[in-house]
């Protein structure tokens, strides 16, 4: 690789931030954040090192699963705004360097849309084919495995014409008919109105229910309509991605990117992987890490796993075996009301770890030193928690907390009004916002910070191979990753126990040094690249391998 193959390549070294409108800024003191809020915050988002802002649904939506229920995939919900605001938001976004994807929800649409609303109305209706029916009762018992406990089974009955249809998510979310190509075709459209807007791709929802076909349905091989979906986009916009939702296994996943082809995602989300670092964040043994990341199938150049630590949904914990399952909710939820679903805690990072700050900033350490594309939820870069008084998984999409003031900054309007209802004791906005941080050079803001500058400037970290160096000192894990660029060396100390280690990182040329990344320091190398260390409890250190001519400024 060349340098300059990171800009074709974007994705690989982006930093990615997921935020929902309607929890960010509130403009107008409604209760309700908006598009006009977010792009008052744009520079703030530019500040922090977000070179990619993911969007939630914004569409119009009855709003019965936190806009996942999508009303009109051509429209803005009204209450966050219209067109020209959105327009307004990825203009700005982009001449701060900063591209925009949306969520793609597309393998279902909720029960008001008028597609179902017209399929409902006749059998014999245009839209009927639209979804998925069946004549007979569905067999007793059938379970919803989405959200088990919430939704009953995932056929509903359409009293009018006595047929069942399918929803694989709640009853009010009817499943699209992904063999029907006129579906197909309205895919393309939604696709390509968003990509004329300015959008720079999209994160595809639940994609391997997207690829369940109807039972008798002609489609021999459901991944070409993914194939279908790709070959559309780049036709459209050579720079667009598709960042996919598959919780899967590795062995599994690799069909999703599209085989050695690499044709079908551009991105997908390493579901096993973040499993295995909350397992050894719990243990303080990397070992479990390991295993994940030793065991990630070989990708090609173009494709990519996207990192992250939380996001919008319940920390799944469905990879795990049930000893482990229920070794993570004794360690990180001990609450009944922290756990979901009987397979995920519903709490952010900083209180599963308690608020140490050492933990913390080594897991962001972790995180954007892993092979990968790091991805960040907001508020993460502040240390928010969740409120626990709500129930589910909404108790972690609160709003931003932006100062100390009423309603965190979020909103002019009177609590009760607020769409969501911020945490309150010590991870509550008195505590926890970015005014205070912004003012405070030790914070966890400004940390944050300092780790995607300095990801940014070392591609290698997100086109690098991997290397495991040293396992021999308990708690401690030492990994390098090498492009043609340049090599990173990362420790990460899972331990509260300091330790001395030492390790060789191989053979470099004469006058090779270590330069550290996150402090001013250089760092002795021996012979045969022989280093030794001291790394604190929780610790972490980057090295840069600076080899003699390799230009670039260290």
């Amino acid at each position: 690789m060349k340098i300059t193959d990171t800009s074709d390549l974007w994705w690989k070294t982006a930093v990615v931030y997921c935020l929902d409108v309607e929890t960010f800024l509130d403009s107008n003191g409604d209760g309700v954040g908006d598009l006009q809020g977010l792009s008052q915050r744009i520079d703030y988002l530019a500040q922090l090192g977000v070179t990619c802002l993911w969007l939630m649904p914004f569409y119009p939506t009855p709003d019965r699963d936190d806009g996942y229920d999508v009303s009109d995939f051509y429209g803005v919900d009204p209450r966050l705004g219209h067109h020209g605001d959105l327009v307004e938001v990825i203009r700005t976004a982009r001449d701060r360097g900063i591209r925009v994807i949306v969520d793609l929800v597309i393998n279902h649409t909720s029960d008001r849309h008028p597609w179902f609303q017209a399929a409902k109305r006749s059998v014999n209706s245009a839209y009927r084919d639209y979804y998925v029916w069946r004549d007979d009762a569905p067999p007793a018992g059938q379970k919803n495995t989405v959200f088990p406990g919430q939704a009953n089974g995932i056929w509903g009955k359409d009293e009018k014409s006595g047929q069942w249809y399918q929803h694989s998510f709640y009853e009010h979310q009817p499943d699209l008919n992904i063999a029907n190509p006129r579906v197909r075709d309205e895919i393309a459209k939604v696709i390509g109105f968003w990509l004329q807007l300015g959008i720079s791709g999209f994160r595809v929802d639940a994609v391997p229910f997207l690829l369940e076909v109807p039972r008798g349905a002609d489609i021999p091989e459901p991944h070409d309509l993914l194939r279908d979906i790709r070959r559309f986009l780049q036709r459209r916009s050579s720079e667009a991605i598709l960042l996919g939702e598959v919780n899967l296994p590795y062995d599994q996943q690799v069909a999703y990117f599209g085989g050695e082809a690499a044709d079908e995602l551009t991105m997908q989300f390493d579901f096993v992987g973040m499993q295995a670092l909350y397992l050894s964040l719990a243990r303080r043994d990397p070992s479990p890490l390991v295993q994940a990341l030793t065991s990630r199938p070989r990708l090609g150049t173009e494709v990519q796993w996207a990192n992250f630590l939380r996001n919008h949904d319940e920390l799944t914990l469905d990879k795990l075996s049930d000893s482990e399952r229920q070794e993570m909710f004794d360690v990180f939820a001990p609450d009944e009301r922290q756990r979901v679903f009987g397979r995920g805690i519903t709490r952010r990072l900083p209180t599963m770890l308690e608020g140490d700050p050492r933990r913390i900033r080594m897991a962001y350490s972790l995180l954007f030193t892993l092979p990968g594309t790091p991805v960040l939820f907001y508020g993460e870069e502040i240390g928010m928690g969740e409120n626990i008084d709500i129930p589910g998984r909404e108790s972690v999409r609160t709003p931003m907390q932006w100062s100390a003031d009423r309603n965190g900054g979020f909103s002019d309007a009177a609590p009760s009004r607020l769409v969501s209802r911020p945490p309150a004791g010590g991870f509550g906005p008195q505590h926890v916002n970015v005014a205070a941080q912004l003012e405070d050079r030790g914070s966890l803001l400004h940390f944050l910070r300092d780790l995607t500058s300095r990801y940014r400037i070392s591609p290698e970290l997100g086109w690098g191979s991997l290397e495991i160096i040293d396992r021999s000192t308990p708690g401690l894990l030492v990994h390098s990753l090498t492009a043609e660029v340049g090599r990173v060396i990362a420790i990460h100390n899972f331990s509260e126990v300091p330790v001395d280690t030492v390790f060789r990182i191989g053979d470099e040329p004469e006058g090779t040094t270590l330069v550290d990344l996150l402090e001013p320091a250089r760092v002795p190398m021996g012979p045969a690249g022989e280093v030794e260390l001291e790394v604190p409890g929780f610790g972490y250190r980057w090295l840069r391998v600076s080899r003699p001519g390799d230009g670039r400024v260290t």
